[in-house]
Protein backbone atom coordinates (compact mmCIF):
# COMPACT_ATOMS: atom_id res chain seq x y z
CA UNK A 1 0.00 0.00 0.00
CA UNK A 2 0.87 3.41 -0.44
CA UNK A 3 -1.06 6.10 1.89
CA UNK A 4 -0.56 9.83 0.16
CA UNK A 5 -2.15 12.42 2.16
CA UNK A 6 -4.42 14.55 1.25
CA UNK A 7 -5.14 13.71 -2.53
CA UNK A 8 -8.42 13.84 -4.07
CA UNK A 9 -10.44 14.23 -7.47
CA UNK A 10 -10.70 17.60 -8.07
CA UNK A 11 -11.78 19.80 -11.15
CA UNK A 12 -10.40 20.08 -14.41
CA UNK A 13 -8.29 22.95 -13.62
CA UNK A 14 -5.44 23.85 -15.52
CA UNK A 15 -4.57 26.59 -13.04
CA UNK A 16 -5.34 25.19 -9.49
CA UNK A 17 -4.89 21.41 -10.27
CA UNK A 18 -1.67 20.33 -10.44
CA UNK A 19 -2.21 16.94 -11.88
CA UNK A 20 -3.57 19.23 -14.71
CA UNK A 21 -1.20 22.12 -14.53
CA UNK A 22 2.25 19.92 -14.97
CA UNK A 23 0.56 16.75 -16.35
CA UNK A 24 0.48 13.27 -14.47
CA UNK A 25 2.00 10.50 -16.76
CA UNK A 26 0.49 8.27 -14.44
CA UNK A 27 -2.92 8.74 -14.94
CA UNK A 28 -2.88 9.63 -19.08
CA UNK A 29 -0.68 6.82 -19.81
CA UNK A 30 -2.03 3.97 -17.40
CA UNK A 31 -5.54 5.17 -17.44
CA UNK A 32 -5.93 7.33 -20.62
CA UNK A 33 -6.93 10.94 -18.71
CA UNK A 34 -6.04 12.23 -15.69
CA UNK A 35 -9.12 11.99 -13.51
CA UNK A 36 -11.63 14.59 -12.67
CA UNK A 37 -14.89 15.30 -11.06
CA UNK A 38 -16.67 15.06 -14.24
CA UNK A 39 -15.05 11.53 -15.19
CA UNK A 40 -14.03 10.04 -11.50
CA UNK A 41 -13.79 6.21 -12.32
CA UNK A 42 -11.28 5.07 -14.93
CA UNK A 43 -10.15 1.69 -15.78
CA UNK A 44 -6.20 0.99 -17.13
CA UNK A 45 -4.60 -2.42 -17.94
CA UNK A 46 -5.40 -4.44 -14.91
CA UNK A 47 -5.92 -1.07 -12.82
CA UNK A 48 -8.82 0.40 -11.48
CA UNK A 49 -9.20 4.56 -10.35
CA UNK A 50 -11.64 5.30 -8.31
CA UNK A 51 -13.52 7.68 -5.28
CA UNK A 52 -13.85 7.21 -2.14
CA UNK A 53 -15.69 8.81 0.38
CA UNK A 54 -13.79 10.97 3.07
CA UNK A 55 -16.86 12.50 4.89
CA UNK A 56 -18.31 9.22 5.68
CA UNK A 57 -21.70 10.81 7.23
CA UNK A 58 -20.40 13.27 8.80
CA UNK A 59 -20.82 17.04 7.76
CA UNK A 60 -17.91 19.30 7.44
CA UNK A 61 -14.41 19.10 5.97
CA UNK A 62 -12.61 15.74 6.30
CA UNK A 63 -9.51 15.70 8.28
CA UNK A 64 -5.81 13.27 8.70
CA UNK A 65 -6.64 12.09 11.90
CA UNK A 66 -10.25 10.81 11.84
CA UNK A 67 -9.19 10.37 7.79
CA UNK A 68 -6.25 7.93 8.43
CA UNK A 69 -7.76 6.02 11.32
CA UNK A 70 -11.02 5.24 9.21
CA UNK A 71 -8.68 3.82 6.23
CA UNK A 72 -6.22 1.78 8.99
CA UNK A 73 -8.34 0.53 11.35
CA UNK A 74 -11.56 -0.05 9.16
CA UNK A 75 -13.88 2.01 11.12
CA UNK A 76 -15.91 5.09 10.96
CA UNK A 77 -13.83 7.26 12.99
CA UNK A 78 -15.80 10.35 12.74
CA UNK A 79 -18.95 9.12 13.09
CA UNK A 80 -17.35 7.42 16.21
CA UNK A 81 -16.61 11.18 17.51
CA UNK A 82 -19.42 13.18 15.92
CA UNK A 83 -17.08 14.69 14.41
CA UNK A 84 -13.63 14.93 11.78
CA UNK A 85 -10.41 15.84 13.80
CA UNK A 86 -7.00 16.33 13.06
CA UNK A 87 -4.46 16.38 12.20
CA UNK A 88 -3.50 13.91 14.93
CA UNK A 89 -6.13 11.01 16.01
CA UNK A 90 -8.31 12.42 18.41
CA UNK A 91 -7.31 10.92 22.49
CA UNK A 92 -10.39 8.58 22.33
CA UNK A 93 -9.38 6.73 19.22
CA UNK A 94 -5.82 5.63 20.68
CA UNK A 95 -7.44 2.64 21.99
CA UNK A 96 -9.03 1.93 18.94
CA UNK A 97 -5.81 2.19 17.07
CA UNK A 98 -4.14 0.18 19.46
CA UNK A 99 -6.36 -2.64 18.82
CA UNK A 100 -7.64 -2.58 15.07
CA UNK A 101 -4.62 -1.30 13.13
CA UNK A 102 -3.57 -3.23 9.75
CA UNK A 103 -0.08 -3.90 11.21
CA UNK A 104 -1.83 -5.78 14.34
CA UNK A 105 -4.45 -7.77 12.01
CA UNK A 106 -1.56 -8.96 10.07
CA UNK A 107 0.50 -9.50 12.55
CA UNK A 108 -2.38 -11.96 14.24
CA UNK A 109 -2.28 -13.84 11.44
CA UNK A 110 1.40 -14.27 11.68
CA UNK A 111 2.14 -12.66 8.67
CA UNK A 112 4.83 -10.70 7.70
CA UNK A 113 4.13 -6.65 7.71
CA UNK A 114 6.47 -3.49 7.18
CA UNK A 115 6.43 0.36 6.88
CA UNK A 116 9.06 1.26 4.68
CA UNK A 117 9.37 5.17 5.78
CA UNK A 118 12.67 6.34 7.55
CA UNK A 119 12.65 8.90 9.99
CA UNK A 120 15.72 11.56 11.02
CA UNK A 121 17.07 12.19 14.41
CA UNK A 122 15.03 14.51 15.08
CA UNK A 123 12.17 12.56 15.13
CA UNK A 124 12.96 9.81 17.30
CA UNK A 125 14.38 12.67 20.35
CA UNK A 126 10.71 14.30 19.98
CA UNK A 127 9.29 10.47 20.52
CA UNK A 128 11.70 9.96 23.38
CA UNK A 129 10.93 13.30 25.29
CA UNK A 130 7.42 11.60 25.99
CA UNK A 131 5.30 13.51 23.29
CA UNK A 132 3.18 11.99 21.47
CA UNK A 133 1.55 13.79 18.65
CA UNK A 134 1.62 11.03 16.03
CA UNK A 135 0.26 9.80 12.85
CA UNK A 136 -1.93 6.90 13.01
CA UNK A 137 0.90 5.12 10.70
CA UNK A 138 3.82 5.82 13.49
CA UNK A 139 1.50 5.51 16.44
CA UNK A 140 0.30 2.25 14.94
CA UNK A 141 4.13 1.18 14.74
CA UNK A 142 4.79 2.05 18.00
CA UNK A 143 1.58 0.55 20.45
CA UNK A 144 2.46 -2.42 18.15
CA UNK A 145 6.11 -2.37 19.37
CA UNK A 146 7.46 -2.46 15.62
CA UNK A 147 10.36 -0.77 14.73
CA UNK A 148 10.54 2.43 12.90
CA UNK A 149 13.62 2.70 10.29
CA UNK A 150 16.22 5.14 10.55
CA UNK A 151 18.69 7.10 7.92
CA UNK A 152 21.48 4.16 8.70
CA UNK A 153 18.18 1.92 7.05
CA UNK A 154 18.00 4.79 3.91
CA UNK A 155 22.50 4.13 3.78
CA UNK A 156 21.48 0.26 3.37
CA UNK A 157 18.59 0.89 0.89
CA UNK A 158 16.35 -1.26 3.23
CA UNK A 159 13.82 1.46 3.61
CA UNK A 160 12.36 5.28 2.06
CA UNK A 161 11.98 8.77 3.06
CA UNK A 162 8.96 9.79 2.79
CA UNK A 163 9.85 12.43 0.24
CA UNK A 164 10.95 9.38 -1.94
CA UNK A 165 14.23 11.28 -3.31
CA UNK A 166 15.96 11.98 -0.26
CA UNK A 167 16.16 15.45 -1.33
CA UNK A 168 14.98 17.26 1.54
CA UNK A 169 16.99 15.28 4.28
CA UNK A 170 19.94 16.29 2.52
CA UNK A 171 19.69 19.54 1.26
CA UNK A 172 17.36 21.09 4.25
CA UNK A 173 19.04 18.63 6.92
CA UNK A 174 22.29 18.21 5.57
CA UNK A 175 22.07 14.16 5.93
CA UNK A 176 25.07 12.95 3.78
CA UNK A 177 22.84 10.63 1.66
CA UNK A 178 22.48 10.04 -2.19
CA UNK A 179 19.33 11.91 -3.84
CA UNK A 180 18.07 8.91 -5.56
CA UNK A 181 15.34 8.63 -9.03
CA UNK A 182 12.13 7.76 -8.25
CA UNK A 183 12.74 4.97 -10.34
CA UNK A 184 15.15 3.50 -8.36
CA UNK A 185 12.71 4.17 -5.11
CA UNK A 186 9.67 2.26 -6.83
CA UNK A 187 12.97 -0.63 -7.20
CA UNK A 188 13.02 -0.59 -3.64
CA UNK A 189 9.63 -0.28 -2.54
CA UNK A 190 8.68 -3.53 -4.65
CA UNK A 191 11.84 -5.35 -3.68
CA UNK A 192 10.85 -4.78 0.33
CA UNK A 193 6.70 -5.49 -0.49
CA UNK A 194 7.96 -8.78 -2.15
CA UNK A 195 9.16 -10.14 1.16
CA UNK A 196 6.04 -9.32 2.96
CA UNK A 197 2.54 -9.76 3.00
CA UNK A 198 1.94 -5.86 3.85
CA UNK A 199 3.95 -3.28 2.93
CA UNK A 200 2.83 0.36 3.85
CA UNK A 201 4.71 3.75 2.51
CA UNK A 202 3.35 6.73 3.49
CA UNK A 203 3.66 10.17 1.28
CA UNK A 204 2.99 13.34 3.22
CA UNK A 205 4.22 16.56 1.07
CA UNK A 206 1.54 16.12 -0.92
CA UNK A 207 -0.77 17.47 1.89
CA UNK A 208 1.74 20.58 2.56
CA UNK A 209 1.57 21.69 -0.53
CA UNK A 210 -2.10 21.45 -0.46
CA UNK A 211 -1.93 23.62 2.65
CA UNK A 212 0.34 26.47 0.70
CA UNK A 213 3.74 24.69 2.59
CA UNK A 214 6.95 24.34 0.39
CA UNK A 215 5.19 25.62 -2.73
CA UNK A 216 8.66 26.33 -4.39
CA UNK A 217 8.60 22.28 -4.59
CA UNK A 218 5.55 22.09 -6.17
CA UNK A 219 6.51 21.04 -9.73
CA UNK A 220 9.28 19.26 -8.60
CA UNK A 221 7.20 17.48 -5.65
CA UNK A 222 4.34 16.50 -8.44
CA UNK A 223 6.92 15.47 -11.32
CA UNK A 224 8.96 12.66 -8.79
CA UNK A 225 5.40 11.38 -7.45
CA UNK A 226 4.40 10.94 -10.68
CA UNK A 227 7.35 9.60 -11.83
CA UNK A 228 7.36 7.07 -8.48
CA UNK A 229 4.32 6.09 -8.82
CA UNK A 230 3.86 4.99 -12.95
CA UNK A 231 7.27 3.20 -12.18
CA UNK A 232 5.63 1.09 -9.34
CA UNK A 233 2.46 -0.02 -11.45
CA UNK A 234 4.39 -0.70 -14.48
CA UNK A 235 6.72 -2.98 -12.57
CA UNK A 236 4.18 -4.67 -10.39
CA UNK A 237 4.58 -8.48 -10.54
CA UNK A 238 1.90 -11.04 -11.05
CA UNK A 239 1.75 -11.50 -7.91
CA UNK A 240 1.78 -8.48 -6.41
CA UNK A 241 -1.54 -6.11 -5.29
CA UNK A 242 -1.56 -2.78 -5.20
CA UNK A 243 -3.32 -0.12 -3.05
CA UNK A 244 -2.85 3.68 -3.42
CA UNK A 245 -5.18 5.69 -1.11
CA UNK A 246 -5.70 8.93 0.17
CA UNK A 247 -7.30 9.67 3.49
CA UNK A 248 -8.89 13.49 1.95
CA UNK A 249 -9.07 16.15 -0.77
CA UNK A 250 -6.08 19.03 -0.74
CA UNK A 251 -3.48 19.18 -3.15
CA UNK A 252 -5.58 18.94 -6.37
CA UNK A 253 -7.28 22.29 -5.49
CA UNK A 254 -4.81 24.88 -4.58
CA UNK A 255 -6.94 27.49 -5.02
CA UNK A 256 -7.55 27.15 -1.07
CA UNK A 257 -5.09 26.27 1.36
CA UNK A 258 -7.33 24.11 3.37
CA UNK A 259 -8.85 20.27 2.42
CA UNK A 260 -11.88 19.91 0.13
CA UNK A 261 -15.18 17.87 0.22
CA UNK A 262 -13.90 16.25 -2.87
CA UNK A 263 -13.67 12.09 -2.72
CA UNK A 264 -10.10 10.71 -1.88
CA UNK A 265 -8.29 9.32 -4.67
CA UNK A 266 -7.92 5.12 -4.59
CA UNK A 267 -6.24 2.84 -7.12
CA UNK A 268 -5.78 -0.68 -7.10
CA UNK A 269 -3.62 -2.30 -9.64
CA UNK A 270 -2.26 -6.04 -10.01
CA UNK A 271 -3.68 -9.42 -8.64
CA UNK A 272 -7.37 -9.13 -6.99
CA UNK A 273 -7.39 -5.06 -8.63
CA UNK A 274 -10.78 -5.32 -9.78
CA UNK A 275 -12.38 -6.53 -6.55
CA UNK A 276 -10.76 -4.15 -4.51
CA UNK A 277 -12.23 -1.37 -6.55
CA UNK A 278 -15.64 -2.86 -6.20
CA UNK A 279 -15.36 -3.48 -2.63
CA UNK A 280 -13.91 0.05 -1.52
CA UNK A 281 -16.58 2.84 -1.44
CA UNK A 282 -15.48 4.37 2.09
CA UNK A 283 -12.66 4.71 3.81
CA UNK A 284 -13.40 2.56 6.73
CA UNK A 285 -13.53 -0.36 3.31
CA UNK A 286 -9.77 -0.16 2.81
CA UNK A 287 -8.64 -2.49 5.43
CA UNK A 288 -11.80 -4.96 5.52
CA UNK A 289 -11.34 -5.17 1.66
CA UNK A 290 -7.47 -5.71 2.19
CA UNK A 291 -7.82 -8.20 4.68
CA UNK A 292 -10.53 -9.85 2.87
CA UNK A 293 -7.75 -11.41 0.12
CA UNK A 294 -6.06 -13.11 3.21
CA UNK A 295 -9.21 -14.76 4.45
Amino acid sequence: MIFIDGVGIGNKDYEFNPFFKFGFKTFSEIFGEIPHLENQKLTGKNAFLFPVDACMGVPDIPLSGTGQTSIFCGVNAPQMIGKHFGPYPYSTLVPVIKEKNIFKEFLRKKKKVSFVNAYPKVFFDYVNSGRRRLSVTTLSCLLNGMRLNKISDLHRGQALSAEIDNRRLVERMNYKLKIIKPETAAKRLLRIGSKNHFTLFEIFHTDHLGHGRNSDWLEYTTKVLDNFLYAVITNLTKDMTLVICSDHGNFENLSIKMHTLNPSLCITAGKNAEFLSKRIKSLYDIKPAIMEMYE
